[in-house]
C-alpha cells in the first residue's frame, strides 16, 4: 500500500510539473526590450519627395528608385544559407541566413500580422505564426510598426491589395510590380499609386543601403533624416551593432533576403557592415528592414534564428518579438490565383484558355484589332461595316452590318453605306431603296435640282438636259396626267363661264306666268270682238229698230241745260223740266209735226 501511494503521488507530481509546463510556455512572450529606433517622435520624415529628388546626386537625375527585372527561373523555389561570419576590422563574428529567392514574382509575398487586416487591427503576431499560418518556407520580419499601439508603419501592398498608404512619407521602399520588376529606393504618392502597372507587394524600410551596387547610406541619411528632430539618433541607428534584417537584389534579378543574430551594442552589424556584406557578394540593390529585437527567421514554420528580447516572465530565456509586416516565401503561386478567371494555375504558372495570354491570362491574343474593332477570346470583334482579321477592310459592295452578313436593298445602281445600310442613290433617283425616278421637273442627286426647260417641259432626270427622251412609263404618265389635266382644265373654264354669265330680270317661271297672262287676255279681246260682231250681225235683220238712234247722254244734258237757261231769260219761272221727264231715245226727224 505504502508503494502504491508513493507511486501515485509522483504520477500526480509529474502531472503538475507537465501543467505548469505547458502554462509557462503558453504565457511566456518577449519583453520588446532590445529596441532599435531610427526616430524618436513618429516615423520617417517630414519632407517631400521634392526634398530627397533636389538632394541626390544629378549623375541620377529626377529618378528616384531603382526598378530590375525580376528573375523567373524554374526550379527550386528558393535557397537559404545558414553562415557565420568575421566582421572584417573587428573580432565580432556573426550568425545569420541568406535566403535566394529564384521566382520572386510567384514566390514573395509582403503578409499582414496574423493574415488579412492585421495592419487594420494594429496587431502584432510573431512570425512564426503568420508563416505557419500562409504556408511560408521561409519567412523573416519586414516594416517597422509602432511598438505601443501595433500599427503597421510605412506603405503596406499585400498581394495586389492596398493595405497600409504612408502619404508619400520619405523612407527607403521595397517593392514588386504586377510585371515582376523589383523597385528599391524613394517613391512618390503617385508611384506608390500608380494602376498602369500596380504594385502586387510592397513594404517599407529604413535606410536605403546600396544603389546600383554602391554603399548609398549618407545620401540615405540626408534624404530620412526628420529636421524637426537631432540627427545624431538615425546616425545611432546607422552606426550601432545589432541585428538586422535586409532584402535586396542580385544581378540576376533573384531576390535577396538577409538576416544576422545581434545584441544591439553588442553583437551584431552595423548598416555600414551589412552594405559592405551585401556589395561582397553582388548585391545589386538594398533596403535595411526592421533590427533589433524584431530580427527574426523562419524555416517551415519554425524559429530557426536567436532573438534578442527576454522572455517574460521569465528572463533567462530569449523569445521572438511579435512585429508587423514578414516578408513570406512560398510555393509558386499564380498572380492572381484564379489566373484572372482565364486559366488554370500549374505549379505557380498560369496555363490560359485559348484566345488568352500573359503571365496573369489578362490580356487577349489579339492586340492589333485597330481603331474598327475589339479583342474578344475569339479574336478580332468587328465594328459594323468592317470585316477581316484586323478588322481593317470594309464590307464588300451589297453587304453592310456586324459581320458583313447583311444584304443592301438598293436599286438602280444605288450604293449601300456598310455601317447602316443607308442606300446613297444615283441621280435621277430617290427613295430609301431608290426605287423612284425625280419627280417630273426636277432632276440630280437626290432630285434636288429644278429643270429649267422652256414651257415648264420636264428634263432628264439624270442630267437635267431639256433634249431627253423619257421613259415609256413616263410618256405614258404624262398622256394620263395631260389627259386628266386637260379635262379639269375645260370643266373649271366652263364652270367659270357660267359663273359670269348675265343674270336674267326675270326667272323663267316669271315670264311663263306673264305670257300666260298676256295670251289670256288677248283670247279675251278676241272673245270681246267676235261677241260684238255678231251683234252688229242681229241688229241687221231688224228694220224697226232703224227709226231709232242712240245719243250719248252728254249731248241730251247739254240740250236740257240750254232750255231752261231760255225759260230764265223769259221769265216763266214755273215751267221745269225734270231729269225724270228725259227719254232716252228721241223720235226721228219724220216724227217731229207732232209735237
Amino acid at each position: 500500500m505504502a508503494a502504491g501511494s508513493v507511486k501515485c503521488t509522483r504520477v500526480w507530481l509529474l502531472l503538475w510539473l507537465c501543467v505548469r509546463l505547458s502554462d509557462t510556455k503558453n504565457t511566456r512572450g518577449s519583453m520588446d526590450d532590445d529596441l532599435l529606433q531610427p526616430y524618436a517622435d513618429g516615423h520617417g520624415p517630414t519632407h517631400s519627395h521634392r526634398h530627397v529628388r533636389s538632394c541626390q546626386s544629378i549623375t541620377h537625375g529626377n529618378t528616384t528608385h531603382e526598378s530590375w527585372p525580376s528573375s523567373n527561373h524554374s526550379g527550386p523555389v528558393a535557397e537559404s544559407m545558414l553562415f557565420v561570419s568575421d566582421v572584417p576590422g573587428s573580432s565580432r563574428q556573426v550568425y545569420g541566413h541568406m535566403t535566394v529567392v529564384h521566382d520572386p514574382l510567384r514566390t514573395v509575398s509582403v503578409l499582414e500580422p496574423g493574415g488579412t487586416d492585421g495592419c487594420k487591427m494594429n496587431q502584432r503576431v510573431s512570425v512564426e505564426e503568420t508563416a505557419k499560418a500562409a504556408g511560408c518556407l521561409y519567412a523573416q520580419n519586414a516594416g517597422f510598426f509602432n511598438t505601443s499601439s501595433g500599427a503597421c508603419l510605412g506603405n503596406v501592398v499585400s498581394n495586389s491589395r492596398m493595405v497600409k498608404d504612408s502619404h508619400g512619407v520619405q523612407n527607403a521602399q521595397f517593392g514588386i510590380r504586377r510585371d515582376g520588376s523589383l523597385v528599391f529606393g524613394y517613391l512618390s504618392q503617385e508611384d506608390v499609386l500608380d494602376q498602369s502597372n500596380p504594385f502586387v507587394q510592397l513594404v517599407s524600410g529604413v535606410i536605403w543601403l546600396l544603389r546600383d551596387g554602391e554603399v548609398y547610406i549618407n545620401q540615405s541619411m540626408e534624404a530620412e533624416c526628420d529636421k524637426t528632430q537631432e540627427t545624431g539618433l538615425l546616425s545611432t541607428f546607422v552606426d550601432v551593432v545589432s541585428a538586422r534584417t535586409a532584402v535586396g537584389h542580385d544581378a540576376e534579378g533573384k531576390l535577396i533576403l538577409f538576416h544576422i543574430d545581434g545584441q544591439t551594442g553588442q553583437r551584431g552589424m552595423s548598416l555600414w557592415e551589412v552594405a559592405e556584406f551585401l556589395k561582397k557578394y553582388g548585391v545589386i540593390n538594398a533596403i535595411n528592414l526592421d533590427g533589433g529585437g524584431s530580427s527574426t527567421f523562419v524555416v517551415n514554420g519554425s524559429l530557426a534564428s536567436y532573438p534578442s528580447d527576454h522572455c517574460n516572465p521569465d528572463n533567462r530565456w530569449r523569445c521572438g518579438r511579435n512585429v508587423s509586416t514578414i516578408l513570406c516565401v512560398h510555393q509558386r503561386r499564380c498572380r492572381p490565383a484564379n489566373c484572372s478567371g482565364h486559366g488554370d494555375c500549374v505549379d505557380g504558372h498560369c496555363r490560359c484558355q485559348e484566345g488568352w495570354q500573359g503571365a496573369a491570362c489578362d490580356s487577349l491574343v489579339c492586340q492589333t484589332c485597330g481603331p474598327h474593332g475589339f479583342c474578344t477570346p475569339n479574336g478580332c470583334a468587328c465594328d459594323a461595316g468592317w470585316r477581316g482579321k484586323n478588322c481593317s477592310q470594309e464590307c464588300l459592295p451589297g453587304f453592310y452590318g456586324d459581320g458583313c452578313n447583311q444584304t443592301c436593298s438598293c436599286n438602280n445602281g444605288g450604293s449601300c453605306d456598310p455601317v447602316s445600310g443607308r442606300c446613297t442613290c444615283p441621280p435621277g433617283f430617290r427613295g430609301n431603296t431608290c426605287q423612284q425616278l425625280c419627280s417630273l421637273g426636277f432632276f440630280g442627286p437626290n432630285c434636288t435640282q429644278e429643270c429649267h426647260c422652256d414651257n415648264l417641259c420636264p428634263c432628264d432626270p439624270q442630267t437635267g438636259s431639256c433634249n431627253a427622251t423619257l421613259r415609256e412609263e413616263t410618256n405614258s404618265t404624262l398622256h394620263r396626267a395631260g389627259h386628266c389635266l386637260a379635262k379639269q382644265m375645260f370643266t373649271s373654264w366652263r364652270r367659270e363661264k357660267e359663273a359670269n354669265r348675265e343674270q336674267p330680270y326675270l326667272t323663267e317661271r316669271t315670264w311663263l306666268i306673264i305670257t300666260f297672262i298676256l295670251a289670256f287676255l288677248l283670247s279675251l279681246s278676241l272673245l270681246v270682238h267676235i261677241i260684238q260682231a255678231c251683234c252688229s250681225s242681229v241688229a241687221s235683220h231688224f228694220p224697226e229698230r232703224q227709226d231709232y238712234s242712240y245719243v250719248p247722254l252728254a249731248d241730251i244734258n247739254g240740250a236740257a241745260s240750254r232750255t231752261r237757261n231760255k225759260a230764265v231769260v223769259s221769265g216763266t219761272g214755273d215751267f221745269e223740266l225734270d231729269d225724270s221727264d228725259s227719254q232716252d231715245e228721241i223720235w226721228s226727224p219724220s216724227h217731229s209735226g207732232r209735237l
